[in-house]
């Protein structure tokens, strides 16, 4: 068996993995917040928009902190295609969750339907990206912990969403975020607690594409569209009010009474 260390780089990994997600999911919070105060087309790019931000926030996350994922001795890549695929399910399974709960006028079953649905697309995201990883040796997992991490991705969704539903405040949404953080966290290292690696040299390596080429600049690239895209819509004022305040920071308008 392989010797499994999972902050090869120390706090460094887990801490920005961390500040990451916190990030997706205070810019999702705020921008669904928005969605569900607007019509038409407006709510269209804001739930995309917190789609998005929170579904490669978490796709990010996972990834920092793989890049501290190590196993003595050997060298891991991963398969740029089964990669890709894996964010596309975070970002689709995240948007299913936000537009259900952004188009329902019954609250309640639509919540636990799209947290359901959302959880299980982080936790197949997950699960995607580590079978994305090449390396010489066969990866098993213990049953027990994946779903004890399954019902932490479900857990963690449905509060994204119902606090995407209910929190209005800014202070609000900042206090939420970091809660929602390590869920996210939680989620993902109790996955890597199921993680073991039995060495095989024999395996076939081929296909596969070191992280700092591949996966750390994909990951910068998402880091910076979910920082900038949240300094570019806290400085735009929102025209879903009277007072011209900035989306991001102001504080939201109240819901409809009919729920749209």
């Amino acid at each position: 068996m392989g010797e499994i260390h999972h902050a090869d780089h120390g706090w460094v990994t887990p801490a920005v993995s961390y500040f990451v997600a916190c990030l997706g999911a205070f810019v999702a919070l705020r921008a669904t917040r928005w969605a569900l105060v607007s019509r038409g087309r407006t709510r269209v790019y804001w739930l995309l928009f917190a789609s998005t931000s929170l579904g490669a926030g978490i796709w990010s996350m996972h990834f920092i902190a793989m890049l501290g994922f190590s196993v003595t001795g050997l060298e891991i890549g991963y398969r740029p295609a089964l990669t890709m695929v894996s964010l596309l399910v975070a970002i689709l399974f995240v948007g299913l969750g936000m537009f259900a709960v952004g188009y329902s006028r019954h609250r309640v079953p639509a919540l636990l339907a799209a947290g359901l649905t959302t959880g299980l697309g982080v936790a197949a995201m997950h699960y995607l990206g580590m079978a994305a990883m090449v390396l010489p040796g066969h990866v098993g997992y213990d049953h027990v912990t994946v779903g004890v991490s399954v019902g932490i991705a479900v857990f963690a969704a449905t509060a994204a969403l119902w606090a995407a539903l209910n929190i209005r405040g800014t202070l609000a949404v900042m206090a939420a975020a970091p809660v929602m953080g390590v869920a996210v966290c939680a989620m993902h290292y109790t996955g890597m607690a199921a993680v073991s690696v039995r060495l095989d040299y024999a395996q076939n390596t081929q296909g596969g594409v070191m992280a700092l080429q591949f996966i750390f600049p994909l990951v910068v690239g998402l880091g910076c569209y979910i920082f900038f895209g949240s300094l570019a819509f806290a400085v735009s004022p929102s025209r879903s009010t009277l007072n011209a305040q900035p989306v991001l920071v102001g504080r939201a308008a109240p819901l409809a009474r009919s729920g749209r």
